[in-house]
């Protein structure tokens, strides 16, 4: 595997240390209040941005996050020390969830690996710190596909909210004159202590792919997320500007605000099993069941206002499924008493997936003397890059992360036959053809036929669209290149256990299973391998390895994505998607489950359609959204307190 292949299918992890009043922090029932305004299950991304706005908004009311990791002295970045930039994993402080998807058929049943945070912070303390945003196209997917009282999830709508979660650091002049760093300070402005900022420090040899793209007609982008996102794009790396240390939402949105909130409880090494409406759906929050993962002792939380699920995608779906809300005929075969059929709950999976799609060597290397290989051919330099990450500020290949530059490419600027592609999916759009795509259990669903019929027509426009892109690919040094499907069409599945509801959820991702994916990766490959020929390229020497000479024809190609795919990069969402209950959605505008009372749902699991991006900046942006959105509501109606605070939140 490529060195970004193991940045983007691993969750690595740095030292970071929490400073936690232990007061606030639960560890069993006894310990807590007989009830909660609010209960949020979940404390990731999303979970605790809620939680952090809610118990600042209103001081008089309680609110507890239950989460099934533990707070964790050290979350390691994706590329600290003592690892080598070959092997960039801290086994010994990894706190995330494995799962390993059922073979897909359609990729030579290949089941890849996917990853979730499993600790206070979530997949933001455990993820890749690649944080950009998606661009303005994917956002305005979600409004197009949900269609009329949705609107508000455009880019218009959560811009605010993507610039109030970030404080981005600008670089200094001098490493703006060393790296050619852009930016547009207007995307950014907020105050909030999630850190955004460049590296001081990048491999020599980056360069020669920047001057290749320039070759193939892609431009530099000053800024890539204030909304416009195609080109040659610099990202921010999640970590502080002067020690290079992760940043997250578990020293943000927790340890950094908790020892002032006495209305803030942290209830960890606890899972959220399911909700319990014991008076019907209406009638009002449910009562929350936990089991505590060190004694295994079951028991209910009251919630006296809501109740939010912030889980993550494979999770939050599986509480729902629990507590009887969901696909009827999987629930009957599960066994459980069907309370609300649902259909969309732990539908339409979808990831970011691709293969390695070139690999190439120099004939004329080059005098690089800044590479990766040197930190494992000269001992001074490994020490001096460790060396390096402690000083203040910190300094040296360790505070790069694995990679903040990446491409940005739309298809009608990559493909020739791009409007056959599209045209195609319009086709199988209309005329109900894709149904045939959907898992089994669905092509009958008129709710879900008309939900995926919305999300592909969708998707059609973003790839008509010269300014929306298909393909992203990242780097930061060597000589292979992963090409992201970054809007893929088929679509999975996550279910319970059948053998034990309580333990890791079931993921079919169903990778390649709707066809026009295909044609959509071939005509990514096809165009990343032209960069062997590009003057920058043949400067040094260039020649393919792979796909290589004998792979020419498309049918040898579609195999050589086969062999290669990634099934997972680490983005998976949809599984209870902000869409109508008619298209077989799971949340309403508001983030409301479909008809229940007091529940909302406030993770990724809400994208509807997948973004042209990693999802952290974007988990944030929504988690400020839901919070204003809760805030606003129960200001209006007079049950919340504190109510100047929370106006001046908003």
């Amino acid at each position: 595997m490529g060195l970004l292949g193991a940045f983007f299918v691993s969750f690595a992890v740095v030292v970071n240390g929490f400073h936690v009043p232990h007061a606030n922090i639960k560890r069993q029932v006894s310990q807590l209040r007989s009830s909660y305004d609010f209960v949020i299950v979940g404390g990731g991304t999303s979970g605790l941005t809620v939680a952090d706005r809610l118990t600042e908004a209103f001081p008089s009311k309680n609110v507890l996050v239950v989460e099934y990791g533990d707070v964790k002295q050290f979350t390691p970045g994706t590329f600290d020390p003592p690892t080598t930039w070959a092997n960039p994993l801290h086994p010994e402080y990894a706190p995330f969830f494995v799962f390993f998807p059922i073979p897909s058929p359609d990729v030579k049943n290949k089941t890849g690996f996917v990853g979730a945070g499993q600790t206070v912070g979530g997949s933001s303390a455990t993820n890749g710190q690649f944080f950009d945003r998606g661009s303005r196209y994917d956002y305005d997917s979600w409004a197009e596909a949900a269609g009329p009282g949705y609107e508000a999830w455009n880019w218009r709508g959560l811009f605010p909210y993507f610039k109030k979660s970030v404080t981005f650091h600008p670089p200094s002049a001098a490493l703006v004159q060393k790296h050619g760093y852009t930016w547009d300070i207007s995307a950014y402005g907020g105050s909030t202590p999630i850190h955004a900022s460049f590296p001081p420090f990048q491999w020599e040899d980056r360069e020669i792919l920047w001057n290749t793209w320039k070759d193939l007609g892609l431009k530099p982008s000053r800024e890539c997320a204030a909304g416009e996102k195609e080109g040659i794009c610099f990202v921010p790396t999640s970590q502080h500007p002067v020690t290079a240390k992760r940043s997250h939402a578990g020293l943000a949105h927790y340890a950094d605000v908790v020892a002032s909130r006495p209305n803030y409880d942290l209830l960890v090494r606890h899972q959220g099993i399911r909700v319990i409406y014991p008076n019907g759906l209406q009638s009002g929050p449910p009562t929350v069941e936990v089991k505590s993962l060190l004694d295994s002792h079951v028991f209910n939380i009251t919630a006296t206002a809501e109740v939010v699920l912030a889980a993550g995608s494979l999770h939050t779906p599986t509480i729902l499924q629990r507590s009887g809300i969901g696909p009827a005929g999987f629930l009957q075969s599960a066994g459980i008493p069907v309370v609300l059929d649902l259909p969309g709950v732990g539908s339409n999976l979808h990831d970011h997936s691709g293969p390695f799609a070139v690999t190439w060597n120099y004939t004329n290397p080059g005098n690089f003397s800044e590479i990766p290989e040197r930190m494992d051919t000269d001992p001074a330099y490994l020490a001096d890059s460790i060396a390096g990450f402690s000083e203040n500020p910190a300094r040296g290949p360790y505070t790069l992360g694995l990679a903040n530059t990446a491409i940005y490419v739309s298809l009608p600027k990559l493909a020739p036959n791009h409007q056959a592609i599209v045209n195609r999916i319009r086709q199988i759009a209309n005329d109900g053809s894709a149904s045939s795509y959907l898992p089994a259990e669905y092509r009958t669903n008129p709710d879900m036929i008309r939900g995926y019929k919305a999300q592909l027509l969708a998707i059609a426009n973003k790839l008509a669209n010269p300014k929306a892109p298909s393909l992203e690919t990242p780097w930061a040094t060597g000589t292979s290149l992963q090409a992201f499907l970054l809007h893929p069409l088929s679509r999975g599945t996550v279910r319970l256990n059948l053998n034990d509801h309580l333990a890791q959820p079931i993921l079919d991702y169903r990778t390649g299973s709707n066809p026009v994916d295909f044609d959509i990766h071939l005509a990514h490959v096809k165009f990343l391998r032209q960069l062997v020929n590009t003057p920058t390229m043949q400067q040094y020497g260039a020649v393919e390895v792979a796909p290589g000479p004998g792979v020419q024809s498309d049918a040898d190609l579609v195999e050589f994505i086969k062999d290669q795919m990634t099934v997972s990069f680490q983005h998976p969402s949809g599984t209870a998607a902000l869409l109508p209950k008619n298209k077989g959605g799971v949340v309403g505008p508001g983030l409301k489950v479909h008809d229940t009372a007091g529940l909302r749902v406030v993770d990724m699991s809400i994208l509807s359609v997948n973004i042209g991006g990693h999802l952290s900046s974007t988990a944030y942006a929504v988690g400020e959204k839901a919070a204003a959105i809760i805030i606003e509501e129960w200001t209006v109606t007079g049950k919340g307190k504190g109510k100047a605070k929370a106006k001046a939140r908003r």
